[in-house]
């Protein structure tokens, strides 16, 4: 029998960084995973393929709708090849993939392939897609087994119309008229990669707003530019039903006024949010107790209720991004080596990969008005810089929120071209508690999308933004 002084099942972004860290820090580690490739969710059916269709087809749309304006001529007719896409997107992942199994090796993991699963706390026996297994002891054990897709109990997902994003990011076709259950992340990105490319989309969300977690002006902004767009919105509509007849779907859902709206289209995602995984895990056999919603119960050193169980990302509680569980499985393996790390978790920032781009960090203006909190607000458009004219990006702007009395940035909320990306400097600015003075006495490079964050703490600071 295999032993080991870490093993880690899972292999997505938070149980293959848990695992690299482990192995720096000098423990003898081993990763479990179920699929034949390593990586998780995110690498194969999540984050990194939905990003290569979205960049594709946000080259198409910039083809389509702005290159005669830049001077860019294209002879003929431009035409989508949507094959090539998916291929192009499975290369991507495929690069991916093999770079994790080239880190496995260059930090001397021991990859097990198969179904882990609980015999007691230190022993995990892993089962072969042939039926055999093997047991492997551990003194340490990180569960980093994520999420699935969730839905609602009377939706019968056949993955052929009815489908998860898992289904959709693999298409044999572009959908006429795809209906999407859930205006969240997942269901907005997805709606908007087969929108450029000619599908009729229309989204139907439970609660009043899309992105109904971040901040309210981002969710109005970002309707507004994908309304612009074409995409239709159903908001505060409960689904009742969904059929299939063929190779149609007929999605019913209600209205506050009990009215029944009746959506057909040709395929409907089902994008309500993710689960836990933990089916097959045989917690119970180690002791470790999961909540009522099924997450794995974890103190505040992600440490279960058996001292050398740990568990991180999805599976415990706090947002599903797969940059939350990285720092988890980084904090896991400093831990297990006797270091006293942190995770700030007001700073894990949140992307939707739209374009614009949304992205947040810290309160949003409706928390900081529950909690009472007196704070101060100040903006700034895109389409107020010189970068965003240029570039013709000019929807969204940028907000930052401050204490009133000490000027501390609480919360930056964005929308527009590349906020992915500058999501970071608000970040770093708020892990070192940071005033919006602070941020809008930084030389920010000119021209550039960054300036929109110089303005908005100028405006904060003291309502004095030099370009608006």
């Amino acid at each position: 029998m295999s032993s080991f002084d870490v093993v880690v099942i899972g292999s997505g972004p938070g149980g293959y960084v848990s695992a690299i860290r482990c192995a720096q820090l000098g423990f003898n580690t081993a990763i479990v995973e179920k699929y034949p490739t390593l990586g998780g969710t995110c690498l194969n059916v999540g984050c990194i393929p939905s990003k290569a269709l979205l960049d594709s087809s946000h080259h198409y749309d910039d083809a389509m709708k702005h290159f005669k304006e830049h001077g860019i001529e294209i002879p003929g007719d431009i035409k989508v090849n949507f094959e090539q896409m998916i291929n192009r997107k499975k290369g991507v992942v495929d690069q991916n993939v093999s770079g994790i199994q080239y880190l496995m090796d260059k930090n001397k993991i021991t990859v097990i392939q198969g179904v882990g699963s609980f015999e007691d706390a230190t022993h995990v026996k892993v089962t072969k897609e042939d039926g055999s297994s093997e047991t492997v002891e551990a003194k340490n054990v990180i569960i980093a087994t994520g999420s699935k897709p969730a839905s609602l109990p009377f939706i019968d997902i056949d993955k052929e119309r009815i489908i998860t994003s898992t289904e959709a990011l693999k298409l044999k076709e572009i959908p006429k008229h795809l209906v999407i259950i859930g205006g969240g992340v997942i269901g907005l990105e997805l709606g908007q990669v087969y929108l450029r490319l000619g599908a009729k989309v229309s989204v139907v969300e439970y609660m009043d707003r899309i992105i109904p977690t971040m901040d309210a002006a981002l969710s109005k902004e970002l309707t507004k530019v994908l309304k612009k767009q074409g995409m239709k919105f159903y908001t505060s509509h409960k689904v009742q039903s969904v059929e299939r007849d063929g190779d149609t779907v007929t999605v019913k859902a209600e209205n506050k006024k009990g009215d029944i709206e009746t959506l057909e289209g040709d395929y409907a995602l089902v994008s309500v949010g993710r689960r836990p995984y933990t089916d097959g895990l045989d917690a119970d056999k180690a002791g470790v107790k999961l909540t009522e919603r099924g997450q794995v119960e974890v103190n505040d050193h992600l440490q279960t209720n058996v001292s050398n169980i740990y568990a991180i990302g999805d599976v415990v509680r706090g947002a599903m991004l797969a940059h939350k569980a990285e720092e988890e499985g980084v904090l896991v393996a400093e831990i297990l080596a006797g270091q006293k790390p942190h995770i700030n978790y007001n700073l894990i920032p949140g992307v939707v990969y739209t374009w614009p781009e949304v992205a947040a960090v810290g309160k949003t203006e409706e928390q900081l008005k529950e909690a009472g909190v007196e704070y101060k607000s100040g903006s700034f458009p895109f389409k107020a810089l010189g970068r965003s004219r240029a570039s013709m990006d000019t929807d969204g702007f940028v907000k930052i929120l401050a204490d009133a009395k000490t000027d501390e940035v609480l919360g930056v909320h964005m929308i527009g071209a590349r906020v992915a990306d500058l999501i970071a400097e608000a970040v770093t600015a708020m892990e070192f508690r940071a005033s919006a003075e602070d941020i809008s006495r930084m030389s920010h490079a000119h021209p550039t999308y960054a300036e929109a964050v110089k303005e908005a703490a100028l405006a904060a600071t003291d309502n004095r933004p030099l370009h608006l």
